[in-house]
């Protein structure tokens, strides 16, 4: 079986998604279990390639995602203009060029020329300088699949974070919250860590919105009214969730350890704990649409741009995650279709191969 295409949207050409797209790919290992092909130009990569010490990236130009040969780094044209590289600054043309490499990254991977996509940061004031209407990738997603719901899930080796609201401000997330929208996101998080992960059985731990889960209505009513009824429903469909739990009291027993998968209600509820325990190592994939979606767990980095000094770990956790859950869907369809194939475990190189974080 031909290894996946990967296509890599390369993000804000003034940010760090370059740095950490070389030092990544440097490692020629990588091209026995994938074949990148990256989206943008020759001219863009070639100066980020100069300002990545000591870190050698050999590229081949391919016409189509279709044409990419593999044990190569292909790149994929996007465009021919020049640009203006501007480091550590958002700008209407670094939105313009991040909007067109992911642009034709995910119109291949609608097509099926790419059987996987991992995008590197973008800055969301230069997309919107450059007429992007979404909040961001996963919303979308979202919209160029239609009919899917996304949930965005942050992956750790030992967290699977999912939100029930994403990019929204922290005083529009009550008024979005709803019994059918909770009930939806615990749904979309026990499919996903069943087909993508190969969980049989899933866990998943539901955050509650307020201090103390509410306090039995003392402190809002939201727990009581909507989460602890979505709840409820899910059970009833054979889901093992439970809650909904005091946030803080969860991470600080450290009871995630407990569990398979953590519904948090809003961004920085589930992000802030996700991240200050797995930062560097953590990936954002998008569950809940038909095709494979993961991104690292960091922006842009203005501050460090054109410095050589970002860690390409994260990154690296996104290829590989993406690879994971392409072979995980592809056992999981195998399954039952012969339910006496057995899962043949996780898609990763062996300690051997894998270069050390």
């Amino acid at each position: 079986m031909a290894v996946p295409k990967i296509g890599i949207s390369i993000g804000d050409v003034n940010g760090i998604g370059l740095e950490v797209i070389i030092k990544t790919l440097s490692e020629q290992k990588i091209l026995n279990y994938c074949t990148p092909v990256i989206y943008g130009s020759t001219k863009v990569v070639s100066y980020h390639k100069n300002i990545v010490a000591g870190h050698q990236l050999h590229v081949q130009t391919a016409g189509t995602a279709a044409e990419a040969q593999p044990g190569k780094i292909n790149l994929v044209q996007t465009w021919l203009d020049d640009v203006d590289i501007s480091l550590g600054t958002a700008t209407e043309e670094s939105g313009k060029f991040a909007y067109l490499s992911l642009e034709a990254a995910v119109n291949d991977l609608k097509s099926g020329d790419i059987q996987g996509l991992v995008t590197a940061p973008i800055h969301k004031h230069a997309m919107e300088l450059a007429n992007f209407t979404d909040i961001g990738h996963t919303e979308y997603l979202g919209r160029r699949f239609e009919g899917s719901d996304p949930l965005m899930i942050m992956v750790s080796d030992t967290l699977r974070v999912g939100l029930v609201t994403g990019h929204v401000p922290v005083g529009s997330v009550t008024s979005l919250l709803n019994k059918d929208r909770v009930i939806k996101k615990i749904e979309a998080m026990n499919r996903s860590l069943k087909v993508d992960f190969g969980i049989e059985r899933p866990v998943i731990a539901v955050l509650g919105l307020n201090p103390h889960a509410g306090d039995d209505g003392l402190i809002g009513t939201e727990d009581e009214q909507i989460i602890t009824p979505a709840i409820m429903e899910c059970k009833k469909m054979g889901i093992m969730a439970m809650g909904p739990l005091p946030a803080d009291g969860f991470f600080g027993s450290r009871t995630y350890q407990k569990v398979d998968g953590i519904l948090a209600m809003y961004h920085d509820q589930g992000l802030i704990p996700f991240k200050a325990l797995s930062f560097g190592t953590g990936v954002n994939f998008t569950a809940g649409l038909p095709v494979v979606r993961t991104s690292p767990d960091h922006g842009v980095a203005f501050d460090i741009a054109g410095k050589s000094e970002a860690d390409p770990g994260s990154f690296r956790h996104a290829l590989f995650l993406a690879l994971d859950v392409i072979r995980q869907r592809a056992e999981h369809a195998e399954w039952h279709a012969n339910p006496l194939v057995k899962s043949k475990g996780k898609f990763r190189p062996s300690e051997d191969d894998r270069e050390e974080d």
